[in-house]
């Protein structure tokens, strides 16, 4: 998988590559005296740069949304570390303290995973939740509340669950290889209208042409960084995690 600078900067050379072929075409259908009307021509490549920019926002909405996604799933996770946190000061001794601690360091890996030790970051998780479910599983045996039990057991749940879903949503859920190929198929296009249109109005190239690559590219690396969780500059916030994290400092036992 390209880099994301990578990514903007065979944007621009495709895009810049795919006008100065447009205009190449022109020049030649020119010399064969083949001129196009200004106003149809200028009329299709304004309908080819609209369906271009739909396809840039619909792809954009769709990481946008999942964007959303992750923050909440970020928060609700949060939540339910607190909540479990909480509620296992209700358990009896033995659990109790080593349930708190495994949160604790639940918290801690959470908050410290990145794009290069995620796997490492998603096998200790998973395997806190083992030690976790085991030291639930020795409730049974402790004379105690079913209440108390039973709402300490849906916390638990409901973190396991929540692991789940902050791993489908942000690193299975990514925009799929035909919704690319269409984007950057509809970027050539449009780029190869419009450097026929400039070449048909008798100019080798447009002074603005590469303002325009460069937004459409800056556009695309956007949709990119949002699609690419960690990796770039937009990402979503971990401070509900780290709120917690102090809380369960503050109370540790």
């Amino acid at each position: 998988m390209l880099p994301l600078w990578a990514v903007f900067v065979l944007t621009m050379a495709i895009c810049m590559g795919a006008v100065e072929a447009g205009a190449v075409l022109a020049g030649m259908a020119m010399r064969h005296r083949e001129k196009e009307p200004d106003a149809p021509l200028g009329s299709l490549v304004g309908a080819v740069l609209g369906l271009l920019a739909f396809i840039l926002a619909f792809t954009f909405g769709m990481t946008a949304s999942r964007f959303d996604a992750r923050k909440q799933l970020v928060l609700q996770e949060a939540n339910a570390i607190g909540t479990t946190y909480l509620r296992a000061e209700l358990l009896p001794p033995p659990q109790r303290f080593e349930v708190r601690r495994l949160l604790r360091e639940y918290a801690d890996i959470r908050l410290n995973g990145t794009i290069e030790n995620v796997r490492e970051v998603l096998t200790k998780s998973e395997e806190i939740h083992g030690h976790l479910w085991s030291q639930t599983k020795l409730l049974a045996a402790e004379e105690m509340d079913s209440e108390i039990r039973s709402l300490f057991i849906a916390s638990l749940n409901e973190l396991i669950e929540l692991h789940q879903s902050r791993v489908t949503t942000g690193l299975q859920y990514r925009i799929p290889a035909t919704v690319w190929m269409a984007v950057y198929l509809l970027s050539v296009l449009s780029m190869l209208a419009v450097g026929y249109q400039v070449g048909m109005s008798g100019m080798r190239r447009l002074r603005g042409t590469p303002v325009l690559t460069g937004s459409f590219a800056l556009v695309i690396l956007m949709i990119a960084d949002i699609d690419r969780p960690g990796e770039g500059l937009i990402r979503v916030s971990q401070q509900p995690i780290a709120d917690v994290q102090r809380m369960m400092l503050r109370n540790s036992p």
